[in-house]
């Protein structure tokens, strides 16, 4: 197989990054088609063994949203809510296509920036399919999102959760987008409080700054935790 596979499905593109044999798949919703830059960066933080996959050519607004959010500026749009069906589309289509390709998958991991970060925490109270999430630069400010977390239950326990942010996020000119520090913050110590091995960091800069580092350093993080415990397990 060449250093990636690009596979078009229902007008998506998924790009597939092989790893070695028995060893994890992370997933990575992303709007920007990053998957090269990504899977570069990854190899220059050595990070441990995995496959990634990168979908991208997402409805981001609809896809990666759990319900309707209006518009929160003039001239943007609303938000459909629609990711209980993307999450379908990805059980029942999307994994089982890539993980053909693939020999012996070894656990599914879920991550994304942004909206994709707020989906992927969503994902873990809608199935059990994947045992960590990386949630970059989350939009946890997402409206009921906290209160939803807190009056229902996660379908698996994750292994681990990473969260992070921009360090003036919080700074926002749209005042429900204000409050994405405090509300990572409360889904974090929720998390940390259940007993779940998780992480919150904050680094420099905006929501549009750095993301693509942002989200190798997530990534990496995961695998880093999932490698301990692989060792852990060993002994």
């Amino acid at each position: 197989m060449s250093e990636h596979l690009l596979m078009p499905m229902g007008g998506k593109r998924v790009r597939i990054f092989p790893g070695p044999a028995g060893s994890p798949v992370v997933y990575l919703n992303d709007p920007m088609d990053r998957g090269i830059k990504i899977h570069t960066l990854l190899k220059e933080e050595n990070c441990p063994p995995h496959t990634l996959v990168e979908i991208s050519g997402l409805n981001w607004d609809d896809d990666m949203t759990p319900w309707y959010c209006p518009a929160l500026t003039k001239g943007d749009t609303p938000c459909a809510g629609k990711a209980d069906a993307y999450l379908s589309w990805m059980i029942q289509r999307l994994i089982p296509a890539v993980e053909k390709h693939l020999e012996d998958p070894n656990g599914r991991i879920l991550t994304g920036y942004s909206l994709a970060g707020l989906f992927a925490v969503y994902a873990l109270y809608r199935t059990d399919v994947f045992r960590c999430v990386g949630s970059m630069s989350g939009s946890l400010w997402y409206p009921d999102f906290l209160e939803y977390t807190r009056t229902h239950t996660m379908v698996r326990r994750p292994d681990c959760i990473y969260f992070s942010l921009g360090d003036k996020e919080k700074n926002s000119a749209v005042e429900l987008l204000q409050s994405v520090q405090d509300r990572t913050e409360a889904v974090y110590e929720d998390c940390r409080g259940a007993g779940i091995p998780t992480i919150f960091e904050l680094n420099p800069g905006n929501h549009y700054q750095f993301s693509d580092q942002r989200t190798a350093r997530g990534i990496v993080w995961i695998l880093r935790q999932e490698r301990t415990e692989d060792a852990y397990e060993s002994k």
